[in-house]
């Protein structure tokens, strides 16, 4: 009988190289948000794959940037954090995005420099490879090994899936021997609430996202199994200032029903059953000043 194998995987990369699509697309059912705006992504989601006998988990790490609110501090010291605890790390690139130019971007030589003194051991994920001439997919591949040598360079759509078979079978033979770590069919350690008000947030972002700053979240109050095997489930959404719940609200209640009715769909699609949401919008002016916030969302508050 062949030896099961278990471990965390993490996911770096700067904003919007794809982390999110790619976790949902190996997991296979949606763990963690995706959408246009970046740093969507608040704390680490844990979601569970099993390839063969290997039981992958990926934790989607905060994109890494420049951090300047306590609220983005909070979220890069999540993911090095991620990074510094995981088994085998994956390094997702946006391959368009670096293949722009014949310089490697700030965000990337800055997430290199760091890594150099992990001691994880890293695969290079170029993603986004659809469209792109292969040559210049191997100039990107040799000019990012030369300044941080991987084990291994794969090369995906994780929007299409391209590649993801042979990466995902790459991280399970990367993991350590032992038992698994979750069921069998468990996808994702966030329990549903969490998930629940991820989503929503996803859809609040997806539309409005031209018009909504970060300082927006939303808070899932309270969850009621009902005799019929449905869910009532009440959500807040909490804006910084009156202006933007009148933005969130919109003319007549449209936009907040717009997004109760795109949030709905998916968070009963991920709870197996019909779910009766009823969402609030309030402006609670210095949440992202609040330890209490922090820590609903999974992150450690910064201090100072």
């Amino acid at each position: 009988m062949s030896q099961t194998r278990c471990g965390f995987v993490a996911l770096i990369g700067a904003p919007n190289a794809g982390k999110s699509t790619l976790i949902n697309a190996l997991v296979g059912e949606k763990v963690s948000i995706v959408t246009r705006k970046a740093q969507t992504t608040r704390s680490t989601v844990r979601g569970v794959a099993i390839r063969g006998e290997a039981q992958i988990v990926f934790v989607d790490t905060p994109g890494l940037f420049a951090p300047k609110r306590r609220l983005d501090r909070a979220m890069v010291a999540s993911a090095w954090g991620a990074a510094a605890d995981a088994d085998a790390l994956a390094l997702l690139i946006d391959a368009r995005k670096e293949a722009a130019s014949q310089t490697l971007t700030e965000e990337t030589e800055a997430i290199l420099a760091t890594l150099k003194d992990s001691r994880t051991p890293k695969v290079l994920v170029l993603n986004k490879i659809d469209l792109m001439e292969r040559a210049r997919l191997l100039e990107l591949s040799a000019r990012l090994n030369a300044a941080l040598p991987f084990l291994e360079t794969f090369m995906i759509a994780a929007a299409t899936g391209d590649g993801l078979d042979r990466l995902a079978d790459h991280l399970a033979l990367m993991l350590p021997e032992g038992p698994w770590l979750y069921p069998e069919d468990q996808i994702a350690e966030a329990p549903i609430r969490s998930l629940a008000a991820e989503i929503t947030r996803e859809k609040l972002f997806e539309r409005l996202h031209d018009e909504l700053p970060y300082q927006a979240t939303v808070e899932t109050d309270s969850w009621k199994d009902q005799p019929d095997g449905s869910a009532r489930v009440e959500q807040t959404v909490f804006v910084t200032r009156e202006g933007h719940r009148k933005i969130v609200i919109g003319e007549g209640g449209r936009t907040i029903k717009a997004i109760g009715t795109a949030a709905r769909k998916d968070i009963s699609e991920a709870h197996g059953a019909t779910v009766h949401l009823f969402l609030h919008v309030k402006v609670r002016e210095h949440w992202q000043d609040d330890p209490e916030r922090y820590r609903a969302m999974g992150l450690d508050f910064p201090k100072g």
